[in-house]
């Protein structure tokens, strides 16, 4: 079924492509043919005989890079569809109001009737895929141009000895992607640079497995606060999206990968707090297990667990990976946490952000989902992410470091 949804798309988009083509010289043609069927014949390698090409065998960084080309062709193709579907469908109106209003002639009669496939609608098909493709080829060259975003935060119950705190906040690190340390490395010292009070990690430290952090242990290792760098778990750091030996076997995969937030010196938040204090003077911090509000998502985080023992404290922030748990239960619940750190998105890696205007894809998922939200006193950042999963690149929503000034 599904080979030969791929066959007739290629074919229905080869003839548009050959139509466009008919007076362009014998050597593009043969170029533009071969690479075009070159790419579906992969295609369809990669889909139906993987084992025969040694795709597993593959470094996972070039797999990624194959796998973007081909789904990005694709991409390409459906788009370039659309618009050839617009006009075939023009054309067969036409016909057909042709048909029904011509007055009924004489044997010897000829119709002269020819309806022309529409240059104007087929060339921009073929320039709007095309333009796709490109743009996710460029992509490529984004996933580790790390930009810090700064803002200030004014909260009226902040204590006073707390008013000027820097925090910093990554996410989404997916270390499993990475495929340069030196970039990575880069990005570590552009955090350092800002020389930041407290910092916090919301969740997402692997794809799926803690050996995934061997190469870049040492590198993280430097993210280090005078006020102590604090954790929490994302959906992919346990491991569900992944085969395991056995249920053992997946258990101890989430204590390594504890381990590794102990080793880095991060203190992993539990569905627990902690109270920060200065000059005498305290906040709470609150972090807890990954909750999501879809249901494709696990619930491992207990709020109220969390939130225990921090009643009296003047203000409160929680790690929270998912942005779904902001509105579904910690403005309804807990009004008095102030400001939740959250990340899961990446902005799905794909949009537009201009100043006044954003848009991603994403956001028909996720009410909040790039950047701040506020509702009343209560303020959500849902960082874009460190790193990458999936579509090794970035177009438009670029990998993020968060600063956030209190006052």
């Amino acid at each position: 079924m599904l080979a030969g949804i791929m066959i007739l798309l290629d074919l229905y988009v080869f003839q548009a492509l050959k139509w466009m083509l008919q007076h362009a010289s014998p050597r593009w043609k043969l170029v533009l043919y071969v690479g075009y069927w070159f790419l579906t014949a992969l295609a369809f390698c990669l889909m139906f005989f993987r084992p025969l090409v040694g795709y597993d065998r593959w470094p996972h960084s070039f797999r990624m890079m194959v796998i973007t080309i081909l789904v990005g062709v694709y991409l390409a193709k459906l788009l370039s569809t659309v618009f050839l579907l617009v006009d075939d469908l023009r054309r067969g109106l036409q016909w057909l109001l042709e048909k029904v209003s011509r007055k009924p002639a004489g044997p010897a009669s000829v119709s002269g009737t020819n309806i022309s496939r529409s240059r104007f609608l087929t060339s921009l098909g073929l320039l709007a895929g095309g333009g796709l493709f490109a743009t996710l080829m460029y992509g490529l060259s984004n996933k580790y141009d790390y930009r810090v975003k700064r803002l200030q935060l004014h909260f009226p119950n902040l204590p006073p000895a707390f008013r000027g705190l820097k925090v910093l906040q990554i996410s989404d690190i997916h270390a499993g992607s990475f495929d340069n340390k030196l970039k990575v490395a880069r990005g570590v010292e552009m955090i350092l640079a800002e020389k930041p009070d407290l910092i916090l990690f919301t969740g997402d430290l692997v794809n799926d497995r803690a050996t995934e952090m061997e190469n870049y242990q040492a590198i993280f290792s430097q993210v280090q606060a005078p006020m102590g760098v604090y954790s929490t778990l994302g959906n992919h750091d346990y491991g569900d999206y992944t085969s395991w030996d056995s249920p053992a076997a997946k258990r101890q995969n989430l204590e390594h990968l504890k381990a590794v937030h102990a080793a880095m010196g991060w203190r992993l938040l539990m569905n627990e707090n902690v109270l920060l204090e200065k000059e005498g003077q305290q906040i709470a911090l609150i972090g807890i297990e990954n909750w999501s509000a879809k249901a494709r998502f696990p619930k491992y985080g207990d709020l109220p667990k969390a939130y225990a023992g921090t009643e009296s404290i003047p203000f409160k922030m929680l790690l929270s990976h998912d942005p779904s748990h902001w509105d579904a239960q910690v403005r309804p619940q807990f009004p008095d946490i102030d400001l939740t750190f959250s990340g899961h998105t990446h902005g799905m890696q794909f949009g537009v952000e201009i100043p006044g205007f954003k848009w991603s894809p994403i956001q028909y998922a996720y009410k909040e989902w790039a950047g701040l939200y506020n509702e009343g006193q209560q303020y959500l950042y849902v960082n874009r992410g460190y790193g990458f999963l999936g579509y090794p690149g970035r177009v438009g929503i670029l990998p993020e470091i968060t600063v956030i000034e209190l006052t």
